[in-house]
């Protein structure tokens, strides 16, 4: 493990542990880690210390979380969290008639709980609105879509991607749990559930813990990406999203899958671990 990190970043195994031999100053294996780190960011420019610092070590790298801390610190290299908030939720046609499925619900295999949810997306153009379809187990994002207005069009098309994904002889129980948003409770978006066997799930109070994967999924994208990101307009909004799911599904590790990756994280077949919803 520790080749392929280092030579899929140009760097030899054996250059990095001759470098902590002979450099006494540590100067050297500073200027080695900064090096890798960069690289690293390139992709995933708002990767947090904890993060890095668990690739490096489970790739073969060890360095101390504590030194590692200090060393992005001294360096400028620290994450500095912007928030921003734009409501994306109108529940104004909500009348209960949907439950909540999923509340103290026990997830143990992909598949079996998917959250939904609406952010925007800043461009020069104006506002783009990015839908998303996540699986709670692995938090792999299944299905997509970047469209230009609030309507059941860009989640709709975001579902379908999703559903896309899943085996032809899928016939597991499988839920789908969202906010109160209207896009989410019209009959063209629920149809579609119940048309390929899928329970609906809805949070009761509009709290944002009810929904809390789905919302941490994407603030992980616009926190880590698409917020220090410069948007044209639409098009460039949906190239941008494709690529950073991809590096987000199969690069990414993540806290709450014990630092898998997504894709590792969902093609396991037997339980790894278990988690109530909420």
């Amino acid at each position: 493990m520790t080749e392929h990190l280092c030579n899929s970043l140009g760097y030899s195994k054996q250059a990095y542990y001759k470098s902590l031999r002979a450099d006494r100053g540590g100067e050297e294996r500073e200027r080695y880690v900064l090096s890798i780190v960069q690289d690293i960011r390139r992709d995933m420019p708002n990767l947090g210390v904890n993060k890095l610092w668990n690739m490096l070590g489970s790739n073969g790298l060890p360095v101390g979380r504590d030194w590692l801390y200090r060393l992005l610190h001294l360096h400028d290299l620290m994450i500095k969290q912007k928030k921003y908030r734009v409501i994306t939720t109108d529940s104004r046609a909500w009348h209960r008639q949907f439950p909540n499925l999923v509340k103290g619900f026990r997830v143990t295999r992909p598949n079996q709980v998917w959250v939904s949810d609406i952010t925007y997306l800043s461009t020069s153009a104006g506002f783009v609105y990015l839908s998303l379809v996540t699986d709670a187990y692995s938090r792999r994002i299944t299905g997509w879509e970047v469209h230009p207005t609030l309507d059941s069009s860009g989640p709709v098309k975001a579902l379908c991607r999703a559903l896309a994904t899943l085996p032809s002889n899928f016939s597991d129980k499988l839920v789908h749990h969202s906010d109160r948003g209207g896009q989410y409770c019209s009959s063209l978006y629920t149809g579609i559930l119940k048309e390929h066997g899928i329970q609906v799930s809805v949070t009761q109070d509009g709290s944002p813990y009810d929904n809390g994967i789905a919302e941490r999924v994407n603030g992980i994208l616009k926190r880590e990406w698409l917020n220090d990101m410069v948007l044209r307009d639409i098009d460039q909004a949906r190239m941008q999203v494709e690529r950073i799911i991809g590096i987000y599904n199969t690069r990414r590790p993540h806290m709450a899958i014990g630092l898998k990756v997504p894709d590792q994280a969902h093609r396991d077949k037997k339980e790894l671990f278990a988690r109530v919803m909420y």
